[in-house]
């Protein structure tokens, strides 16, 4: 009998996530990083970066619906949105969902995965194709510091901060976010998890929360990453993601959705003790 093959993601050294392995489909190395796509038996195509998990098939819905959907339904009427990294393109793909939008740059460093992701994993890649979509490879860091566009929404769909993404946690890089960001804009963040991550949360926070007058933090859960909560953090130039938020527009939307709705939008910024103490909230 065959030995079965497995698929290991090793995270900060102290946890182990495995996927019952069908077949490597691609393994390629670009100036930044190692990008990988296999496919698995329970949760289907998995695309891996650095040997992280970054996109399951079974499960990628939950994430892309949750850094896009609340701030498009907070904003008056987005159309014009900015995506850093998610070069997967599931992101783009829930941006485009919204009839408000016009135009959406996806900016990514890698065009390895752009490529690969269009290649192996058209169920999220299949937007990058649309002609409201523009596809950059560049440094989101340089091109939010040199663009004299104006955006809605900015969605920093970034991997941990390491490797071509550290930047993207920075104070300069903030501060040219507001800089391009509308009268009534937003900005959503990959924050990681409040268990493995609190200190990139607090760190996102803190900075964030000097930028811009309301800073929030949007919780998650989801399937493969370690630990099974997801944190993003939610900066705007003045709108508040309960306060301000309009339940109404999410049904007249009539969208085709798996997780988000109203109730899942009022929970995501009601946060554990644990975690309203490292933000001092």
């Amino acid at each position: 009998m065959r030995k079965a093959v497995w698929v290991d993601e090793v995270y900060q050294g102290i946890v182990r996530t495995s996927f019952k392995l069908k077949r490597r489909l691609f393994k390629g190395k670009s100036s930044f990083q190692t990008v990988e796509v296999v496919e698995t038996t329970g949760h289907g195509r998995l695309l891996l970066i650095d040997g992280m998990t970054m996109v399951s098939e079974r499960d990628e819905f939950v994430y892309h619906e949750m850094i896009a959907h609340p701030a498009l339904f907070l904003h008056p009427k987005p159309r014009r949105v900015l995506v850093i990294g998610g070069g997967d393109g599931g992101t783009v793909r829930e941006v485009l969902k919204h009839r408000s939008v016009e135009r959406c740059v996806l900016v990514e460093i890698d065009g390895l995965v752009v490529e690969s992701s269009r290649r192996y994993i058209p169920q999220t890649a299949a937007a990058l194709s649309d002609k409201r979509a523009h596809v950059l490879i560049e440094d989101g860091v340089k091109f939010v510091a040199e663009t004299e566009e104006h955006f809605d929404v900015v969605i920093v769909d970034s991997t941990e901060p390491f490797g071509p993404a550290k930047e993207l946690f920075g104070p300069s890089f903030y501060k040219n976010v507001k800089r391009i960001l509308s009268e009534d804009g937003i900005v959503v963040s990959q924050a990681g998890s409040p268990f493995y991550e609190i200190s990139t949360i607090k760190n996102l926070f803190r900075i964030t929360n000097k930028i811009f007058p309301v800073v929030e933090v949007c919780l998650f859960n989801n399937l493969t990453y370690p630990g099974g909560l997801w944190a993003f953090t939610f900066a705007t130039k003045g709108l508040h993601p309960v306060k301000d938020f309009r339940p109404a527009r999410i049904l007249t939307a009539k969208m085709r959705l798996r997780w988000y709705n109203a109730g899942i939008h009022a929970a995501a910024f009601a946060l554990p003790n644990f975690l309203k103490a490292a933000i001092g909230r």
